[in-house]
């Protein structure tokens, strides 16, 4: 396989070693995580128009779209879910390493996706060619919209954890009064609630899209992946103690997710979570706990960083 190499991956790989070098002072694990962040620097980040290639052969060289590659493939595109990780990265590397390089990297990130990759509705851009200019089916029928939907939709999971990663990220960063990227951050949170939650029963849904001519956004997938209400919940409760007299009651939003998550996500007879809620995809509890894109990152994460701000 010629695209053997992922920014994405190799994001996670730098956040794991950084995280782990945090906790034991295991100098191994801050030697690979330099070594990563160098690695990308050399091969993955883009110096003209910023960010960072996604698709990498063994070599380091990034992967462009051929006139032989399908429409509905990722190859060659930069897109915002490495993007948000690498953000997510750099924050734990300049933590343990306040290298100037790291700073600069970090920072470019945030700019870059508060400002080019949130669109002024407060959803993440999916998808980009190599000089960040939009993804986007929405002038396409109907079908060719659902064809390339993994292209091209609302991903509220994806806004509501890069809200959280923002806010985290300029922190760490020192943005002491960073009033733009807080109400940035607002935004996404503000526009999940509004149009993905679910105010039954609670939970964010998976997918939407503002079709053509509509009235409004569309849920066009109403499951409710586990990462994405693990990252509501972590999200919500940060909201509720930055906003305590919003009109949207944050507390009471996170109060009732953790309600749907205990009741619809939790295995309580076997442990861990079911990769979608119950309530919307019963046959979840049927499918494996743990698979390529399945494990515990998400929710312990969550539940780690509740707890902490509970008790605090």
């Amino acid at each position: 396989d010629d695209s053997a190499k992922t920014a994405y991956g190799n994001s996670f790989g730098l956040y794991g070693t950084a995280t782990y070098y945090n906790v034991s002072k295991d100098t191994s694990a801050l030697s690979l995580a330099k070594n990563t962040f160098l690695w990308l620097e050399k091969y993955s980040h883009d110096s003209i128009y910023k960010g960072y290639y996604q698709h990498l052969n063994k070599t380091g060289e990034h992967q462009v779209r051929l006139s032989t590659t399908p429409s509905t493939a990722e190859l060659g595109y930069k897109d915002q879910n490495s993007s948000i990780h690498l953000l997510e990265a750099f924050t734990a590397l300049y933590e343990i390493w306040p290298d100037p390089l790291v700073k600069a990297r970090l920072e470019e990130m945030i700019y870059l996706i508060r400002d080019k990759l949130v669109n002024d509705k407060g959803n993440l851009v999916l998808f980009f060619n190599p000089d960040w200019t939009p993804i986007s089916f929405k002038d396409s029928s109907r079908e060719c919209i659902m064809k390339h939907h993994a292209l091209d939709h609302v991903s509220w999971g994806h806004d509501i954890e890069t809200a959280y990663l923002l806010m985290e990220a300029s922190h760490v960063a020192g943005w002491a009064t960073d009033s733009i990227t807080w109400k940035i951050a607002k935004k996404m949170v503000d526009q999940c609630i509004r149009l993905g939650w679910d105010d039954t029963l609670g939970g964010f849904y998976d997918e939407g899209y503002y079709f053509k001519n509509g009235s409004g956004i569309t849920v066009t997938s109403n499951t409710k992946n586990w990462w994405t209400q693990a990252e509501g919940l972590n999200t919500l409760l940060i909201m509720a103690d930055l906003y305590p007299h919003d009109p949207l009651n944050y507390y009471k939003l996170f109060l009732k997710q953790w309600h749907y998550i205990n009741t619809y996500c939790i295995d309580h007879q076997h442990g861990e979570w079911y990769d979608s809620g119950l309530d919307n995809d019963p046959k979840s509890a049927e499918r494996y706990k743990g698979h390529i894109w399945k494990a515990g990152y998400h929710q312990v994460r969550s539940l780690e960083n509740c707890i902490m701000r509970l008790r605090n």
